[in-house]
């Protein structure tokens, strides 16, 4: 029986964690499927990441009228991918901050990237519908930008590329706390489909460097801690880098995608297979590590055409 595409067959809820990750600092989580933070300032909200839709925001939204009522003023976007951005609408903030790169690439293959994404997973885009359109900052930054909340700073960074060309990371410095996206991850296979697999250890080590009290990663469990923030680094790192090397090796002797598929599947079902969204990253990840292994370092644009294409390739 041929597997069903990506995650088109999960429809199973998640439950839903609202965890204190330092003083008026919060993580959204739901067992893999993708998180939001919350920092509460002195006289507002900033929320970063915002859900694939607005009846999805809701739900963080709620989370967030149980501990303030405060307004929701910013929200931060991490990357341009669909399930992070296109709920943004839900919170009525007055501003929406992304680098600038994030926005290039909203403008290059958000459309593209919104249509890939909901085949992937309709469960995380509940209520559709609602969905004005793509979602665009309202100011933007190359590499440094700091918000002052009152008294609480919030320096957000592009620290360089991994998970998208165009990460971002939001470090609170009086409490010590991480918001990182996608680009750190804890017991949830890393999606590597617009990745940079080269850059994204050095990335890490920008994060590492910090040394977080307490990160809230992009999917899976907050990390609370730095031994439970450094295990997550380097377990992130080594699903990046167990992806990419055996793929790599593939395509400098010049074989095929589906050679690759199989050195990857070798290399990482015995660490990985257990973690959230395995099966529905991988043959995503084996494509984009062969293809930045031949020398393209920009990530060709998913639809939701390639996607199956390559699915069916890789699945049989």
């Amino acid at each position: 029986m041929a597997k069903a595409f990506a995650s088109s067959g999960d429809m199973e809820a998640k439950k839903i964690s609202f965890t204190e990750v330092g003083r008026d600092l919060y993580a959204f989580t739901a067992e893999g499927d993708p998180n939001t933070g919350v920092i509460i300032g002195d006289d507002s909200v900033m929320v970063v990441d915002a859900q694939a839709t607005p009846v999805m925001a809701q739900l963080v939204v709620d989370k967030i009228r149980e501990v303030t009522d405060k307004p929701i003023k910013y929200v931060t976007l991490s990357h341009y991918h669909a399930v992070r951005v296109l709920g943004a609408s839900g919170y009525g903030a007055s501003e929406i901050i992304a680098s600038e790169k994030c926005e290039g690439m909203i403008y290059e293959r958000g459309q593209e990237d919104w249509d890939s994404e909901y085949g992937r997973f309709p469960r995380l885009f509940d209520a559709a519908d609602s969905i004005p359109g793509l979602t665009w900052p309202t100011m933007t930054f190359k590499d440094r930008m700091t918000i002052n909340m009152g008294k609480r700073k919030v320096e957000l960074m592009h620290l360089g590329r991994a998970h998208t060309a165009g990460d971002i990371v939001a470090w609170v410095p009086d409490e010590g706390v991480m918001f990182t996206g996608d680009t750190v991850e804890y017991n949830s296979a890393c999606y590597c489909g617009d990745g940079h697999f080269n850059d994204w250890g050095t990335t890490l080590d920008a994060i590492k460097a910090f040394a977080p009290d307490a990160i809230a990663p992009g999917r899976g469990d907050a990390l609370v801690g730095q031994e439970m923030v450094n295990k997550a680094i380097e377990s992130t790192r080594d699903f990046v880098e167990s992806t990419y090397k055996p793929a790599a090796r593939v395509a400098v002797r010049g074989g095929t995608l589906k050679e690759a598929w199989d050195a990857v599947r070798a290399e990482c079902d015995p660490k990985f297979a257990d973690y959230a969204i395995y099966e529905h990253c991988l043959p995503f990840n084996v494509a984009r590590a062969f293809d930045e292994a031949r020398g393209i370092d920009t990530p060709r644009i998913w639809t939701a055409e390639r996607d199956q294409e390559m699915w069916a390739s890789l699945q049989g």
